[in-house]
């Protein structure tokens, strides 16, 4: 690809994905940060990027593409030499299965919990939304770690981009809006963090965004 990509992103949102994956893919690309705390995302310089208001995107030159499952198969199969993408079509479709959970159903269920105003408004909805959301992260986040179980990786001796993007969710889960104790609760998906913080594509990339790496132990 002649043309270097631009990934919008915000540092420790889940644009965090594409950004690990952009970066194991050793392409060149320009990282541009998208202020959300200030509202940048929902300008019209933004905007005329992605209507949607959100990150990530990804540009190259006036095409621009949205949507983490979209992106990150994107990503790795433009540069196949990364090897973010596998060849078996049964692996092919267990990364698919990742990449849609994820975001259908892992992240919308975080969503009740962080923005408990999208699905409410009075005091005591939202209160609710919480406290509904954060009974089905607990579930769905056992169910992540179940599934990964001894790994290494999400479809098991192939790293892919399903990590990168798993990575995201094991760091929402141990912030402030979630607190889980991830190591104690989650091992499995500890375990799968920590190998994932020993690559230097994800060094990179949370040294950029100013993020912690998993802790070695």
């Amino acid at each position: 690809m002649s043309t270097p990509l631009r990934l919008f992103y915000a540092s420790g949102a889940c644009s965090l994905a594409p950004h690990i994956a952009l970066e194991e893919s050793g392409a060149p690309f320009e990282p541009v940060r998208v202020d959300m705390a200030s509202g940048e995302q929902r300008m019209p310089k933004y905007l005329r990027i992605n209507p949607k208001g959100r990150v990530p995107a990804l540009a190259v030159d006036d095409w621009v593409l949205t949507e983490n499952p979209a992106i990150l198969q994107f990503i790795a199969r433009s540069f196949p030499e990364a090897n973010l993408w596998p060849q078996d079509l049964r692996d092919q479709a267990r990364v698919v299965e990742w990449l849609g959970w994820i975001a259908s159903t892992v992240h919308v269920a975080y969503a009740h919990v962080r923005r408990a105003e999208r699905y409410a408004d009075s005091e005591a909805a939202l209160a609710e939304v919480r406290a509904k959301g954060m009974q089905t992260c607990r579930e769905l986040w056992q169910a992540v770690d179940a599934r990964l179980g001894a790994g290494p990786w999400a479809i098991g001796e192939r790293y892919t981009v399903a990590d990168a993007y798993l990575l995201v969710f094991w760091t929402w889960g141990r912030g402030s809006v979630l607190g889980f104790d991830m190591a104690r609760e989650f091992p499995d998906w500890t375990a799968h963090a920590r190998r994932m913080a020993t690559r230097p594509a994800v060094q990179r990339a949370f040294e950029r965004e100013g993020l912690t790496l998993p802790p070695d132990a």
